[in-house]
């Protein structure tokens, strides 16, 4: 499975319109929908999807995919992926992240580094996780954030998820730096905020970044703006903003 990506620039001759998997770094508060519909601007194919959901909050690697490539995103999406970012002790959030507001807050000054490696070890392997109500996973047809939205709760059935690597990169308590890598649909928020009520004191996710789906890496993605200096060669329409 070949891509666009800034390191094969020189080698590829796109065909937007025939299909084409292009590599994009997401920007903090932009959406992934958000770099769809910055593609399909900037190649003038009506034909564009992303393969696989990245929160606003959240930054790095969005596959998107045009023309007839758009048939390959469930394949695209089955890949295994990595995240780093920053789990936030003593504090929680109803979404499980920064994106609400702080909802309890408790002491963490007694944890300790040894606590800390024995909880992630807890998390690595098949592990059962209840999807956030803060999701897009639907109930009667509407989006479970929606219902969130409106301080309301659903039942949902925990799902098995595989995380096969969890390193502990840094700790500067009350922040645990990490990186993650894990089947199709575990949410990182949901490690965060189940960390932290293992270890007694509440987290929430403060930052992530995804880096890598399967084989392809963030650091050969292109930003938006890169993407459309790249494209202006190949558009077969002029490039709307």
């Amino acid at each position: 499975m070949k891509a666009i990506a800034k390191n094969t620039i020189a080698e590829i001759d796109p065909d937007f319109v025939a299909g084409e998997i292009i590599l994009i770094d997401k920007a903090f508060r932009k959406s992934s929908f958000d770099c769809v519909y910055k593609v399909r601007k900037t190649v003038g194919v009506k034909k564009v999807g992303h393969a696989g959901t990245l929160d606003p909050n959240a930054t790095g690697l969005v596959i998107v995919c045009t023309g007839r490539k758009t048939k390959e995103i469930s394949s695209v999406q089955d890949l295994a992926k990595t995240y780093t970012g920053i789990f936030t002790l003593g504090k929680t959030t109803s979404s499980f992240d920064g994106e609400s507001k702080f909802d309890s807050e408790k002491s963490y000054e007694h944890i300790s580094e040894e606590q800390i490696l024995k909880t992630r070890d807890l998390f690595i392997g098949n592990i059962l996780q209840m999807p956030p109500m803060f999701s897009a996973i639907k109930h009667n047809g509407q989006p479970l954030y929606k219902l969130a939205r409106k301080g309301r709760e659903v039942e949902r059935e925990a799902r098995k998820v595989i995380v096969t690597k969890f390193e502990i990169t840094k700790i500067n308590l009350p922040d645990i730096h990490f990186e993650i890598s894990c089947s199709k649909g575990t949410y990182i928020r949901v490690i965060a905020h189940d960390f932290g009520q293992h270890l007694g004191c509440g987290a929430y996710l403060k930052e992530l970044r995804r880096t890598q789906i399967g084989e392809f890496k963030v650091e050969d993605a292109f930003t938006l703006d890169e993407f459309k200096e790249f494209a202006k060669n190949y558009c077969l329409v002029p490039q709307l903003n």
